[in-house]
């Protein structure tokens, strides 16, 4: 899943962007609102982290053409200011929730997990390819009831092939969604972890469920011995 991370802080957002590539999400990172709302505009990012005090334009600012825009990507709100008004005026201009800094890394992380739940249009958080569970929200893969473990990136990875099941999903569309536009390595990358995807969900269970199109990219289908 990609993350858009609108903060001016430097530092701060290297460690937001740090954290949340390490629980295997894709994250863009800007320091302006003006920036945030023309990626926010044009990208298709499922949730954005959105400072209030931005240059060029306020967080509330950026919120707000947002939803003027009709875009319903969830917005958390983060800022310094603790007062009431103006978590009601983050809240009034579309955000869809709000955290004071400082915070823990750990509280953020759950509120990510639970605007994706929600999410800005109705989309399943569980996902089902024949006996192959991928439970977005939990972060979790099984065949069945085995657990299957993986890392953050093979996670990301098959989550992206299982929203599109049956479907062939190009290695740029992969690339795309899993890795941040900071990547500027092979291509094939997401040969490697395809691989290591199979060796984890099919080999042992003696399935074949992530297909090669030759010259398109990969399909998961529901598993055949």
């Amino acid at each position: 899943m990609r993350l858009l991370v609108v903060e001016d802080e430097r530092e701060l957002a290297e460690s937001l962007r740090r954290g949340l590539v390490a629980e295997g999400y894709a994250v863009d990172v800007v320091h302006d609102g003006s920036t945030g709302l023309e990626y926010a505009l044009t990208e298709g990012y499922q949730a954005v982290i959105l400072d209030l005090m931005l240059p060029r334009l306020n967080g509330f600012q950026v919120c707000a053409r947002l939803r003027e825009s009709r875009v319903g990507t969830p917005v958390l709100v983060l800022t310094a200011k603790d007062g009431e008004y103006d978590e009601a005026e983050a809240l009034d201009t579309g955000a869809d929730d709000y955290l004071t800094k400082p915070f823990s890394h750990v509280v953020l992380l759950a509120r990510v997990r639970a605007l994706l739940r929600r999410g800005g249009e109705p989309r399943p958080v569980v996902l089902t390819v024949g006996d192959l569970v991928v439970d977005q929200a939990q972060r979790r893969c099984s065949r069945g009831t085995t657990p299957i473990p993986l890392t953050a990136k093979q996670f990301a990875v098959l989550a992206c092939l299982a929203r599109r099941s049956d479907a062939v999903v190009s290695k740029i569309d992969i690339l795309d969604e899993v890795w941040d536009e900071a990547y500027d390595g092979d291509l094939n990358i997401v040969e490697v972890y395809i691989r290591a995807l199979r060796r984890s969900i099919d080999v042992p269970f003696g399935r074949q469920s992530i297909e090669t199109v030759r010259g398109e990219g990969y399909r998961l289908v529901s598993a055949r011995a």
